[in-house]
């Protein structure tokens, strides 16, 4: 099985795509209960919302499943949010807290270990690789990392989640002027609602890789799936007219921050 696949472009702009990937090996598949086998968590048809928005895009995309390892937790282990209900590395729940594996069947150490290897790290490698070749290219990266999560999750967080969900890690990741017209954008959007920072404030891809005085700026942008899919349950089907009215917006994210990056290279 692929773990990666790598779609190099000749642009600024690299779209990491860690959870649309629903590829698990027999022998996980094998192991995971009823609940799990429903792949709940998976970013459903985040890559054909962003496919084809905004030419010359990088894309690395995780083929295999975040049940099988989750390619934006920290390989080590450690909580991006300490004190509130997460999935870890190799998620043991689902995000209604849920058990995932059957009974005597949840991941060990070992496992953990050799996912890492196997599918977290080459995930990475691509990643990293992908951002120093742009880099080269252009003297800076913008590495735009694509999510969605389900609109109502009472387990991670209260009430709805808003459409747009902006994560700089509180302007750590990336250069302000790059946040702002991300921000300015979706404020802009009508009909949308959107925030920066809040219950999702970028992941650990966007934390690790955000560098904005080495010329790495990262952004996180988890979108409610309600944006673009006929419904949150199964069978997740994705509803072309409502995609549609969202990339409108989302071409335009990429098209203003394409002009922002290219002005902070300049000095302007």
């Amino acid at each position: 099985m692929t773990s990666v696949l790598v779609r190099q472009g000749t642009s600024p702009l690299i779209l990491g795509l860690p959870h649309t990937g629903t590829d698990l090996p027999p022998a996980v598949w094998d192991r995971l209960n009823d609940n799990g086998k429903l792949l709940a968590d998976t970013d459903w048809h985040i890559d054909r919302l962003y496919d084809g928005l905004f030419e010359g895009a990088t894309t690395v995309r995780a083929t295999f499943h975040r049940y099988v390892i989750d390619a934006n937790r920290d390989p080590a282990g450690s909580s991006l949010y300490p004190g509130q209900n997460t999935t870890s590395l190799i998620p043991e729940t689902d995000f209604d807290g849920l058990a995932i594996w059957q009974d005597g069947q949840a991941p060990t150490d070992a496992d953990i270990a050799e996912r890492v290897e196997a599918f977290h790290a080459p995930y990475h490698q691509a990643l990293a690789a992908e951002i120093e070749r742009v880099r080269s290219i252009h003297g800076y990266a913008v590495l735009y990392d694509c999510h969605s999560i389900r609109s109502n999750i009472p387990f991670l967080f209260e009430g709805t989640l808003p459409d747009f969900n902006i994560g700089t890690d509180m302007g750590k990741t990336c250069d302000p002027a790059i946040e702002k017209v991300v921000v300015d954008t979706v404020t802009e959007a009508d009909g949308y609602t959107s925030i920066l920072n809040g219950r999702f404030k970028g992941g650990w891809t966007t934390r690790h890789y955000g560098r904005p005085l080495e010329g790495v700026h990262a952004i996180q942008m988890e979108l409610a799936q309600s944006t673009h899919l006929a419904t949150e349950t199964p069978p997740f089907a994705y509803d072309g007219a409502k995609a549609e009215r969202l990339r409108v917006h989302l071409r335009k994210i990429f098209s203003r921050i394409d002009s922002a990056a290219r002005q902070l290279a300049q000095g302007t």
